[in-house]
Formats: structure tokens, C-alpha cells, sequence
């Protein structure tokens, strides 16, 4: 790993005092975070790299974080980036939330980094109530990717899951696609049950407080029953595999 990205594991930095407009990438840690020169780390607003384990106990490297690490580095380590802000921009570990597009330089055409990564099959969608920017183009390009094979849609570790097999990959970021068989409203309290068995089979839950981002998208939660839903988040276990839905991007009609 590189001296710089190795240094702001050890030290991470406190909050920045402003959000910075411009900055040049000195580092990237994984396929998702860099560093600038000046020290401020970044997140990639809306996408999830496969994950390294970064010398934490008990993590494993996902499969291509490495190569994902390699593509980011190659992409932007060295140039100069504008930083876009599209919804909250600090996380709880003190890191910016930005969309990074790279500004043209010798060699080195203008590039969107989250959308190069997710057109090259090196990243997925992933999106937060507070951070949706852009999300209709991101959700394009993944699909386009997911289409062609490329990178981690060419391994079983990613492929989108059947609502049966959710189960299996409890407290992970899944991608999980089938047909609503019954949406169902209990003390407010939306459901969308993808089996006939509501106590074990996968659900999607959205909570009262959450209802109105999806009247805002002119989605009705009722009427989605009998439709394809590819849905992604992470996969907990109440009564069965269930996926929280707090905003619209998180669920795709496949039809």
C-alpha cells in the first residue's frame, strides 16, 4: 500500500474544518477511498468497491478488491479532481462524501471516477437516503456492466440472489431480485413479501418514517405486489432474510 494511504489508516484525520471544491489524489486506499495530498480523505458517494481487509482482524479481501484498488490508483493518483457534493458530506469515520470527476490533463482525459469504476464492472450501487446524487445514471451503468460480465459480475460472489438464496448471505450488501408476491401494510409499516411464508421466506421492510421519499419517486408500495423487484441493501435476519428499504433507489422494477 502506498506510504500516504498506509498513514491515513494509522491516523485518521479529524473532520475537515471546510469541504474542499478541488484537491489532488495522493493515494488510493481501496477501490472506493482515497487520499488527497492535503490529507482529507474521501469516500466515493454511492458505490461499493469489493472490500480489503486492510490488516483488520477477521476480514478477508474480497474478491477483485485488488484489482479495483489498481484501476482506482490508476485513475486518479496524481491528478487533479473536482469534488461534488450531492447530500451529506462527512461520514461517521470523518471522511468526505463527493462525487470525483477528474479533470483533463496530459494523458488523461476528464473522467467521472464512481461511473468508470461501476462501467468497468469494479463497483456496485450504493446509495443512502441523505446521498442519492446521481443515482439514476449509476444504476445504468451498473446494469450495463452486469450485462456484459464485467469484472465482479463474471464471479458467483456478486450475482444478483434469488429470494431463496438470501438466507445464505445474511449481513452482507446483496443484490436480491424476484416476483412480490403480497405488499402489505402492518401498524404502518410497509412489507413486500417475496414468498408465500412471511415468518422465513425474504421481505423488504420500509418504516412509516420512510414512506414519503417513495410518494416523492411516484412509487406505490401497494401496487408493486405481482411485479419483479430487483431490491439491494443488507440482508438481516427478523422472521426471515429481510432487507430495510429507506429510499426509492433501492429498489428497481425489472420489467
Amino acid at each position: 500500500m502506498p506510504a500516504l494511504a498506509a498513514l491515513a489508516l494509522l491516523w485518521p484525520h479529524p473532520a475537515p474544518a471546510e469541504t474542499p471544491r478541488r484537491g489532488v489524489v495522493g493515494a488510493a486506499i481501496d477501490g472506493d477511498t482515497v487520499v488527497l495530498e492535503s490529507g482529507v480523505e474521501i469516500r466515493l458517494v454511492g458505490i461499493q468497491a469489493p472490500k480489503l481487509a486492510l490488516g483488520r482482524a477477521g476480514l478477508r479481501d474480497w474478491p477483485l478488491a485488488r484489482e479495483a484498488r489498481a484501476a482506482l490508483e490508476a485513475m486518479l493518483v496524481g491528478a487533479r479532481v473536482r469534488l461534488v457534493y450531492g447530500g451529506l458530506r462527512v461520514d461517521r469515520h470523518r471522511r468526505l462524501l463527493a462525487h470525483l470527476e477528474r479533470e483533463a490533463g496530459p494523458g488523461r482525459p476528464a473522467l467521472w471516477a464512481q461511473g468508470e469504476m461501476l462501467r468497468r464492472g469494479l463497483a456496485r450501487v450504493y446509495t443512502f437516503p441523505d446521498n442519492r446524487a446521481r443515482a439514476g445514471r449509476m444504476l445504468a451503468l451498473e446494469r450495463a456492466a452486469r450485462a456484459a460480465r464485467r469484472g465482479i459480475w463474471r464471479l458467483r460472489a456478486y450475482r444478483v440472489l434469488a429470494p431463496e438464496e438470501a438466507r445464505r448471505r445474511i449481513g452482507r450488501f446483496e443484490l436480491v431480485e424476484g416476483r412480490v408476491l403480497r405488499a402489505a401494510a402492518v401498524r404502518g409499516r410497509f412489507y413486500l413479501n417475496f414468498g408465500a411464508d412471511r415468518r422465513t421466506d425474504f421481505t423488504v421492510s420500509i418504516a412509516r418514517k420512510h414512506r414519503r421519499r417513495f410518494r416523492r419517486a411516484g412509487i406505490d408500495i401497494a401496487s408493486l405486489a405481482g411485479r419483479i423487484i430487483r431490491v439491494r441493501g443488507w440482508l438481516s435476519w427478523q422472521n426471515g432474510p429481510m432487507i430495510e428499504a429507506t429510499h426509492p433507489e433501492q429498489l428497481e422494477p425489472v420489467e
